[in-house]
C-alpha cells in the first residue's frame, strides 16, 4: 500500500494491510492487545488467526506470526473497526486476554498477567467476560486464580 505525501499520518498501517491481504485473519494477541491499548509490548509482527483449515498467508510486508482457531474459538468475541480505510477484524479485549493464557508458552506468561490486570483495572474487560472467552479456549481453570487475585486482590 502507498499514501500520498500530502495525506493524513496513517495510523496502523501494518494492521490495514494485513486486513486487506488476509481477508479470513482477525487481530490477536500482541497485535490485538497493542491496538486495545492493554500492554507494553511491540508486536515485531502482526499476530493474526486464521481457520485451522487455511493455507498460512504469505506476506512481503508487514511480517506476520499466525495462529491456528476453530469453532467458537475463531468466530467469537469479534470486533470490526476502520483502520487507514480499510475494515479491521480484531478480537475483543475480553477474548484477547483468554487467548493470551491459551497460547502462554508462546507470548509469555507475564504478558498475559498484565494484560488481565489492565482489562480488569480500566474496565476494558469484564470478570464474566473474560471466564465466558477462557471456557471456549479451554483455559478457565489456568484463568481463573488468576482473575481471583487481580479482582479481589
Amino acid at each position: 500500500m502507498y499514501k500520498l505525501a500530502d495525506m493524513e499520518m496513517l495510523f496502523n498501517p501494518d494492521l490495514a494491510i494485513v486486513a486487506k491481504r488476509v481477508p479470513k485473519g482477525i487481530i490477536c494477541l500482541i497485535s490485538a492487545l497493542d491496538f486495545h491499548e492493554k500492554t507494553t509490548e511491540i508486536p515485531h509482527a502482526v499476530h493474526v488467526a486464521v481457520p485451522r483449515t487455511n493455507r498460512d498467508p504469505k506476506l512481503d510486508y508487514p511480517p506476520i506470526k499466525t495462529y491456528r482457531f476453530s469453532g467458537d474459538s475463531l468466530t467469537k468475541g469479534i470486533e470490526k473497526h476502520e483502520i487507514d480505510g480499510a475494515e479491521v477484524q480484531i478480537y475483543s479485549p475480553s477474548k484477547t486476554i483468554a487467548d493470551c493464557f491459551r497460547f502462554r508458552n508462546k507470548i509469555g506468561l507475564g504478558i498475559s498477567i498484565k494484560a488481565l490486570k489492565q482489562g480488569i483495572e480500566q474496565g476494558k474487560a469484564s470478570c464474566s467476560d473474560i471466564l465466558r472467552f477462557a471456557k471456549i479456549s479451554r483455559v478457565k481453570s489456568v484463568i481463573k486464580p488468576y482473575l481471583e487475585f487481580i479482582a479481589h486482590g
